[in-house]
């Protein structure tokens, strides 16, 4: 479950991007930033789960191991 969660959040900072670039294009300024403001928090909110520590684990595998022990 947490593999589709961490794809969905990877779609989504993409479509973020998508939308931000086509709305700059066509002159707005205030909802892209805050759109690219959001994929930006997403795409590093995915790097905290999936980066390896010392140990070479993951967040995710911990989640999935159930933590910890």
């Amino acid at each position: 479950m947490l593999d589709t969660a961490l794809s969905l959040l990877m779609l989504a900072a993409v479509a973020l991007v998508g939308g931000a670039l086509f709305l700059l294009r066509r002159g707005e300024r205030k909802r892209p930033v805050l759109m690219l403001t959001l994929a930006s928090v997403m795409v590093m909110n995915l790097i905290i789960w999936t980066l390896p520590d010392k140990d070479g684990g993951t967040l995710a595998e911990a989640a999935k191991q159930g933590g910890p022990q």
